[in-house]
Formats: structure tokens, sequence, C-alpha cells
């Protein structure tokens, strides 16, 4: 995984896209390590968060001009574009929670990516761009659906037509970025992560799974789901700790089981 740098550390992952001098562009050696840097975090037992980071000075830049400009055929243009799709999937569809730590700028794709992430925390001066206008793209790695879920229509089109930066602030203000970091970026994300370091491993696995899908739910199934859910979870050692701890007067020790 040389073009990521990885850390772990007190229950958090810490995942970095580490190709600066191309502003952490997507190249597929680049794709590549960050999804087995992300894999191999879900799959860390010890883990219960990961703190998605870019290195230098910005976030992403998004696709790798360099790379698109030589595939030439439809057969290597898609093979990319999934690869570097699974990148999204992967965060969507993983147990652990992800944080987006958005420094500079997240554009194209590195938006994309930002907005996979279940959570977002941006630097005060971040700037989230579509910029695939620019080169006469439209936006993908699950961008417009991602938007249009959570903003009204007209102002998707517009950031998305206009290649327009969105500040950290204004997404906070749509409920998109979770907290805007006023000094430093990485130990406010990890502060942030806390709750997540600190709660119960598989409640919170539940949550984002049926959060992620509750639109494709209806209520008679979301209850059925729900019922489900909690019968399970009432029979596990987290919920005798939390209900130990409630009578008790201190904080719960979650272990995940």
């Amino acid at each position: 995984m040389g073009l990521v740098k990885v850390t772990k550390e007190n229950s958090i992952a810490y995942i970095s896209m580490n190709r600066p001098d191309k502003r952490n562009a997507l190249s597929i050696e680049l794709v590549n390590d960050v999804i087995a840097a992300l894999k191999d975090a879900d799959e860390d037992q010890a883990i219960r968060a990961v703190i998605l980071s870019g290195e230098g000075k910005g976030f992403s830049a998004g696709g790798d001009l360099e790379t698109l400009h030589t595939l030439n055929e439809s057969a290597s243009i898609m093979k990319y574009m999934r690869r570097a799709l699974e990148v999204v999937q992967i965060i969507r569809k993983m147990d652990t929670y992800v944080v987006a730590a958005v420094n500079g700028f997240a554009a194209g794709a590195g938006f994309s990516i930002a907005m996979a992430a279940d959570f977002i925390v941006a630097e005060s001066k971040a700037t989230f761009i579509s910029s695939f206008s620019n080169i006469a793209l439209i936006p993908d790695l699950g961008l417009m659906k991602a938007l249009t879920d959570n903003v009204p229509r007209p102002l998707v089109k517009e950031w998305l037509s206009s290649a327009k930066p969105v500040s950290a602030d204004e997404l906070k203000a749509w409920g998109l970025v979770n907290h805007v970091a006023k000094e430093n970026l990485m130990e406010e994300a990890t502060e942030y992560a806390q709750f997540i370091v600190d709660g119960p491993p598989l409640a919170n696995r539940f949550v984002k799974h049926f959060v992620n899908h509750a639109e494709q739910l209806n209520y008679e199934t979301s209850d059925l789901q729900e019922t489900a859910i909690q019968t399970l979870l009432l029979q596990s050692e987290d919920n005798k700790e939390g209900i130990a701890a409630f009578f008790e007067k201190r904080k719960p020790n979650f272990k995940g089981n």
C-alpha cells in the first residue's frame, strides 16, 4: 500500500491518500491501495472507526486525468471506472463507520468519496467542487444521487453544472458536513470520532446499514427489520453492559459482542 499512509491507534484506522504531488488524484495504483486499506480496516476487529484523509494541500482532486488521457477504448475506461467506483461502494458496504477528514479541496471524484463517507469533518477553508463540467463530463462515483437525496434539485443542478466551489460551512448548513474544524483538522476529526469508538459496535453496524438502505424499505418492512434486529441486540453482552452501566452510573465498556 505504497500510495496510502495507514496508522492504527486507539481503535481508529487513519488512512491517508499519499499522492500530494498529484493532489491525490485517483490513479489506478492509489485506488487499489485505498481499497486494500479500507478492507483491512474493516476486517480488523480492533478498529471501530476509519478516518480517511489526503496528504498535502487537498483531500483529493478526483480522477487522474493523466491516466484517463491514456484510455481510448471503452473496455479500458470501464475497467478504470468500475475499480474507482469500488472505493465508494466499499465505504457504503463496510461495517465500520468512515469519517472523511477534508482539507483544502475535495474535487470531482474526491467530492464523491467524501460524500460516500458516513460523516464529514472539514477544515473551515475546505471547498467541495463538482469539477466534472469543466472537462465536459457528468459527476460519477455516486455524487449526483448523494446530493439529490439531500439537497433541493435546483441547487444540485447549479453546483454540478457551474462547477461552483461550495464551502464547508454551506455544506454543514445542508447537513452534509458534520463538523467544521476551526484549528487542527485531524485532532478534531479524532475527537469527533470518539462517540463511535466509545459506542456499541454491533448497534452502530446495524444503524449504518439500516440508514443506508432506509429509502428502499416501506414502513411495514422497516418495522419488521427493526424488531428483528432489536431482538438480537437485546440478547447481546453489550446490551447487558449498557444496562449495568446505567444503573451503576458509569460509562459503559462496549466490546462488540
